[in-house]
């Protein structure tokens, strides 16, 4: 079995990683939005996909677990707000929603999900 290196901050975490690299794929996206979502779904699916890392790394940095769960739970919300939003796009022809942005959100989806419910 291979021995992993302790993590030691927020950005050791393959979840945060991934989540970070997301973030980047939707801001790179969401500069071909029409003028008029500037200020609506461009400006929300930004705040989202930020929001996933950030909620990852304060979660990261509380005393307690409770408290990293907490930030956790806000993370895979965040997450399913912006699925949602990359569908809307899509449909409304802003972007395209391809599998490199489904297979992040997946990924990033199952990791948030197996450490907010972790098998005994």
């Amino acid at each position: 079995m291979e021995k992993r290196e302790p993590v030691k901050s927020f950005k050791d975490l393959v979840v945060w990683q991934k989540a970070y690299k997301l973030a980047l794929e939707l801001y790179q996206k969401t500069k071909v939005f029409p003028k008029e979502e500037l200020y609506g779904l461009k400006q929300q699916m930004r705040r989202a996909a930020v929001s996933i890392p950030s909620n990852i790394a304060e979660g990261y940095g509380r005393k307690h677990k409770a408290e990293y769960h907490h930030f956790l739970s806000i993370a895979y919300g965040s997450l399913l707000e912006l699925d949602t939003q990359c569908l809307l796009s899509h449909d409304l022809g802003y972007i395209e929603y391809n599998e490199l942005t489904k297979g992040l959100i997946r990924e990033v989806g199952a990791m948030l999900y197996r450490m907010l419910n972790p098998k005994p």
